[in-house]
Protein backbone atom coordinates (compact mmCIF):
# COMPACT_ATOMS: atom_id res chain seq x y z
CA UNK A 1 0.00 0.00 0.00
CA UNK A 2 1.31 3.28 -1.05
CA UNK A 3 0.27 6.53 1.66
CA UNK A 4 0.10 9.81 0.29
CA UNK A 5 2.89 11.05 1.09
CA UNK A 6 4.95 8.57 -0.64
CA UNK A 7 2.48 8.77 -3.69
CA UNK A 8 3.64 12.71 -3.83
CA UNK A 9 7.14 11.92 -4.18
CA UNK A 10 6.85 9.79 -6.95
CA UNK A 11 4.21 12.34 -8.34
CA UNK A 12 6.66 14.91 -8.72
CA UNK A 13 9.03 12.87 -10.05
CA UNK A 14 6.58 11.90 -12.56
CA UNK A 15 5.94 14.84 -13.13
CA UNK A 16 9.09 16.66 -13.80
CA UNK A 17 9.74 13.65 -16.26
CA UNK A 18 6.70 14.20 -18.30
CA UNK A 19 7.37 17.95 -18.45
CA UNK A 20 11.24 16.79 -19.34
CA UNK A 21 9.37 14.01 -21.99
CA UNK A 22 6.91 16.72 -23.26
CA UNK A 23 9.69 19.20 -24.05
CA UNK A 24 11.25 16.80 -25.73
CA UNK A 25 8.65 15.57 -27.83
CA UNK A 26 7.53 19.46 -28.85
CA UNK A 27 10.71 20.19 -29.93
CA UNK A 28 11.29 17.14 -32.03
CA UNK A 29 8.18 17.83 -33.83
CA UNK A 30 8.97 21.61 -34.20
CA UNK A 31 12.05 20.78 -36.04
CA UNK A 32 11.14 18.03 -38.03
CA UNK A 33 7.64 19.60 -39.24
CA UNK A 34 7.54 23.40 -38.17
CA UNK A 35 10.82 25.13 -38.36
CA UNK A 36 10.57 28.18 -40.74
CA UNK A 37 6.44 28.11 -41.22
CA UNK A 38 4.17 31.21 -41.18
CA UNK A 39 4.46 33.17 -37.87
CA UNK A 40 0.16 32.36 -37.28
CA UNK A 41 0.69 28.99 -37.52
CA UNK A 42 4.02 28.55 -35.11
CA UNK A 43 1.64 30.47 -32.60
CA UNK A 44 -0.85 27.69 -32.74
CA UNK A 45 1.34 24.89 -32.44
CA UNK A 46 3.73 26.35 -29.88
CA UNK A 47 0.26 27.89 -28.00
CA UNK A 48 -1.09 23.72 -28.08
CA UNK A 49 2.84 22.25 -26.79
CA UNK A 50 2.70 25.20 -24.40
CA UNK A 51 -0.66 23.94 -22.99
CA UNK A 52 -0.12 20.10 -23.51
CA UNK A 53 1.71 18.77 -20.53
CA UNK A 54 -1.04 20.24 -17.92
CA UNK A 55 -3.15 16.86 -19.48
CA UNK A 56 -1.31 14.58 -17.90
CA UNK A 57 0.11 16.48 -15.05
CA UNK A 58 -3.29 16.56 -13.95
CA UNK A 59 -4.14 13.16 -13.81
CA UNK A 60 -0.86 12.67 -11.66
CA UNK A 61 -1.91 15.35 -9.46
CA UNK A 62 -5.26 13.36 -8.99
CA UNK A 63 -3.31 10.36 -8.32
CA UNK A 64 -1.29 11.78 -5.75
CA UNK A 65 -4.32 13.62 -3.74
CA UNK A 66 -6.10 10.47 -2.99
CA UNK A 67 -6.75 9.76 0.47
CA UNK A 68 -5.02 6.66 2.43
CA UNK A 69 -7.23 3.65 2.71
CA UNK A 70 -7.40 2.99 6.18
CA UNK A 71 -6.61 -0.43 7.02
CA UNK A 72 -9.73 -2.92 8.43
Amino acid sequence: MMTQRKRKFLGVLLILGSIVAWLAIGTTIYLEWFQGMAWFVLIVFFAVVGMGWIYPAMAIIRWMAKDDVPRA
